[in-house]
C-alpha cells in the first residue's frame, strides 16, 4: 500500500476521542481458593467486579448495584476473594460488603463511617483484616466475615498503613507502616504481630519491627503457603529487590539483583509485584528494567531465576496473582500495540486472554512502538525517557513532526512500555511523543529517584527541555512546534517550563497542575500534605523556596498559549490552583482556554469528560501549534 503525503499533525486518525473515553481500565485481579478468578474494571466513573468461574463458563459481573472503589488515600485495595466470597469496598459509604462468588446478594459487614481498603481474608475464612481511615486517623482493623460483631481496631499510632496479610496459622499478621514526612517510597517499616483471640473478636499481642526505617522503602509483605518465610521488597541496596525472611532463624536473604526494580511506588493501596507458588518453593515476580516489565520466577533455595515467556506482545505487567493450586498466574498485561488485558499464564497450557479493555479492531501498525532513550541534561548527567515516532498505515509526513512532551505526575512516577492510548492519540495524528522520566522518577534506582529532593521545579523542568532539544537536534522534531503537557505534578512542570523557558514551547497543556505551593500543602489530602518537605523543604524555614517554586507568583513570565483543564471536585489539587493561574493569564492577556469539569476529581473518569477533553485538546493544538 502506497502511503499519502500529508502534513505532520494533520493525519486523519482512526483513534477518535470517544475511543479513549470508552475503554475499560483494569485495576486488580485475585483468585479464590476454589479456582474462581475475580478482577476489577473501571467503566467510566464506576468500579465493577467481574467473576470468571473455575468451570470455564463465561465471566459475569458480580452485581450492578455497587460502585466498587476504596477510598483510603488515592484508592486501591478495592477487594479480595476467598472461601467462595468476594469482599469489596463500596465507594460512597466506604463500607466493606460480602457477596458469594456464585449466587447471592451483597451484605455490608462494616458500618458506614470513614473508609476502608485492602481487605485480607484469614486462612480459616472467619475474619477480615483491613486498612481504615476516619477523621485523619488510620488504622488496621479486624471484623468477622459476617459482620455480626462491631469491627475492632487492631493497630494504630502510625500515620499510614498498607498491605496487611495473614500467616497460614491464622495467628500472625504482617503489615507496612510509615509516618510523616516520609512517603512510602522514602521509608517504611515491616511489622510482624501476633493476635490474641478473645471471644468473637481479636486483639493484638506482641508486635515486632522486622526490617525498614525512615531511609529504606519496604514493600508488599507476603507469607509463604508453608508458613516458613515472609517475602518482601526492599531498596536497601539502592534498587527495589526481593527478599525473604526466615521466620524460624530470623535470617534475611536477597533473591534478586542487578539494576532493575521489583516493586512500584505505593501511590495506592493493594499494589502487588510478587507471589509465592503454592508449594512455597518459588516466587513469581515482576522485573522492571528501563520501563519494560517481564514476569520471572525465582527458586527460593537456589536463587535461580527464570524468565517466563508469556508472549512478546506483553511489555508491561501489573498485579501478579498466583493461583492457590496448580501452576497458573493471573496478570494485567499490555504492550505498545496491545491494549490492556486480563490474562492467565499456565505452565502447561500457555497464555489465555480473559478480558480485553478495547475492541482491538485496529491494525497493530496503527500504533507506534516505544523506544527507551537517554540524553544529557542541561547540567550534565544521564536522563531517561520513552520516545514514540509518528506512526500511520496510510500517511507519511511532510517536513518534521511536532513534538508532544508528556510529563508524568507524582512527581514520583514513571512512563513505561505499557499500552498508552494518550501517546497513540498523538502519534496516529503525526506527532512525535517524548515521555520524560526526569530525575526523580521511579524505575531507575533510588539514587535517581532521590535526585528531585530539593529540586522539584528545577530538574523536572530542565529534563523536559533538554529532552525536547535532544530530539530536535537529532532531526526528530520541529523546533517551532514543541508542546509540553502534564497533570498534577506534571502540570506544575508545564507551568514552570513556560515561565522559565518562554518561547521554547509553542504551547502548554496543564491538567490540574500545582500553581501555589503554599496553598497546596494547606489544602491537599493527608497522604501528600508533607510530601513537599522533601521536594522543597519544611515550612516556615523554606518559605522563600516555596515562593520561588510557585508558578502563580511568576505567571507574568508566561507568554505562550496554554490550555488548563480541571476537575471541580479535585481534593488533591483543588480548583483554586487553576482558578488563580487562569486569572493571571487573563490579566496578562495570554492566549488560553479553561475547561472545568463538574463531578470530576483528581484525574478524569467519566466517559463524557474524557471525550470532551480530547476533542478540546485537538482543537487547541490545531489552532495554536499545527496551523500557526
Amino acid at each position: 500500500m502506497n502511503k499519502q503525503k500529508k502534513q505532520y499533525g494533520l493525519w486523519p486518525s482512526p483513534i477518535a476521542p470517544i475511543n479513549l473515553a470508552r475503554g475499560i481500565k483494569f485495576n486488580d485481579v485475585a483468585w479464590d481458593h476454589e479456582g474462581s478468578l475475580v478482577w476489577h474494571e473501571r467503566r467510566s466513573d464506576r468500579g465493577v467486579l467481574v467473576v470468571q468461574p473455575p468451570d470455564g463458563q463465561a465471566p459475569r459481573d458480580l452485581n450492578n448495584d455497587y460502585n466498587v472503589r476504596a477510598g483510603v488515600g488515592y484508592g486501591g485495595g478495592d477487594f479480595t476473594v476467598g472461601h467462595g466470597h468476594v469482599y469489596f469496598v463500596e465507594a460512597k459509604s466506604g463500607r466493606i460488603y460480602r457477596q458469594p462468588t456464585h449466587a447471592g446478594t451483597a451484605q455490608p459487614i462494616t458500618p458506614a463511617f470513614g473508609s476502608a481498603a485492602s481487605p485480607a481474608i484469614s486462612p480459616d475464612g472467619r475474619h477480615l483484616l483491613f486498612v481504615h481511615t476516619y477523621e485523619r486517623q488510620e488504622a488496621i482493623g479486624i471484623v468477622d466475615v459476617e459482620g455480626q460483631s462491631w469491627p475492632r481496631k487492631l493497630i494504630s499510632g502510625d500515620d499510614f498503613y498498607m498491605q496487611p496479610c495473614w500467616h497460614p496459622d491464622g495467628q500472625r499478621i504482617a503489615w507496612i507502616a510509615w509516618n510523616h514526612p516520609q512517603m512510602p517510597w522514602d521509608g517504611t517499616t515491616l511489622y510482624l504481630g501476633t493476635l490474641n483471640h478473645e471471644g468473637d473478636g481479636s486483639l493484638m499481642g506482641d508486635t515486632v519491627p522486622i526490617i525498614g526505617d525512615t531511609n529504606t522503602s519496604i514493600f508488599q509483605p507476603q507469607f509463604s503457603p508453608d508458613g516458613r518465610y515472609l517475602a518482601y521488597v526492599s531498596d536497601e541496596s539502592g534498587w527495589w529487590h526481593l527478599y525473604i525472611y526466615d521466620l524460624e532463624s530470623g535470617d534475611h536473604r536477597v533473591l534478586t539483583g542487578g539494576e532493575a526494580e521489583h516493586a512500584a511506588p505505593a501511590w495506592v493501596q493493594g499494589v502487588r509485584t510478587h507471589g509465592f507458588s503454592p508449594d512455597s518453593k518459588s516466587i513469581f515476580f515482576l522485573r522492571n528494567q528501563d520501563g519494560f516489565i517481564g514476569l520471572w520466577q525465582v527458586d527460593v533455595a537456589t536463587k535461580l531465576q527464570t524468565r517466563i515467556r508469556i508472549g512478546a506482545e506483553y511489555t508491561w505487567l501489573e498485579q501478579v496473582a498466583v493461583a492457590p493450586t496448580g501452576n497458573s498466574v493471573a496478570l494485567i498485561a499490555s504492550g505498545a500495540r496491545t491494549p490492556s488485558r486480563v490474562i492467565t499464564y499456565d505452565i502447561d497450557g500457555g497464555t489465555r486472554v480473559l478480558r480485553r479493555s478495547l475492541p482491538e479492531d485496529l491494525h497493530p501498525k496503527t500504533y507506534a512502538l516505544p523506544q527507551p532513550i537517554t540524553w544529557e541534561g542541561l547540567d550534565g548527567g544521564e536522563i531517561h525517557g520513552i520516545f514514540y515516532a509518528p506512526q500511520s498505515k496510510a500517511y507519511d509526513g511532510i517536513g518534521k513532526p511536532p513534538l508532544m512532551v508528556l510529563v508524568h505526575g507524582g512527581p514520583t512516577g514513571q512512563r513505561g512500555a505499557n499500552f498508552d492510548s494518550q501517546a497513540q492519540f498523538f502519534t496516529s495524528r503525526g506527532w512525535g511523543v517524548l515521555q520524560v522520566n526526569y530525575r526523580g522518577s521511579t524505575g531507575y534506582g533510588r539514587a535517581y529517584r532521590d535526585m528531585l529532593k530539593g529540586n522539584w521545579g528545577i530538574y523536572d523542568v530542565q529534563d523536559a527541555v533538554s529532552g525536547a532539544q535532544h530530539l530536535v537536534d537529532d532531526g526528530h522534531a520541529d523546533s517551532g512546534k514543541l508542546v509540553i503537557m502534564g497533570g498534577s505534578a506534571g502540570g506544575f512542570t508545564v507551568l514552570k517550563a513556560l515561565e522559565d523557558h518562554p518561547g521554547f514551547f509553542k504551547a502548554g497543556i496543564n491538567l490540574f497542575g500545582v500553581a501555589n505551593q503554599f496553598t497546596l500543602v494547606a489544602d491537599t489530602h493527608k497522604f501528600e500534605e508533607r510530601y513537599s518537605d522533601s521536594l522543597l523543604g519544611s515550612l516556615p524555614g523554606a518559605a522563600d523556596v516555596y515562593r520561588e517554586r510557585s508558578p502563580i507568583f511568576f505567571a507574568y513570565k508566561i507568554q505562550d498559549p496554554i490550555a488548563v483543564f480541571q476537575g471541580e471536585d479535585d481534593k488533591v489539587v483543588p480548583r483554586d490552583q487553576s482558578d488563580e493561574i487562569v486569572a493571571a493569564l487573563q490579566r496578562n492577556g495570554v492566549p488560553h482556554e479553561y475547561h472545568l469539569y463538574p463531578g470530576e476529581g483528581h484525574g478524569f473518569r467519566k466517559t463524557e469528560t474524557i471525550e470532551k477533553f480530547y476533542t478540546s485538546l485537538e482543537k487547541f493544538l490545531k489552532q495554536y501549534v499545527v496551523f500557526s
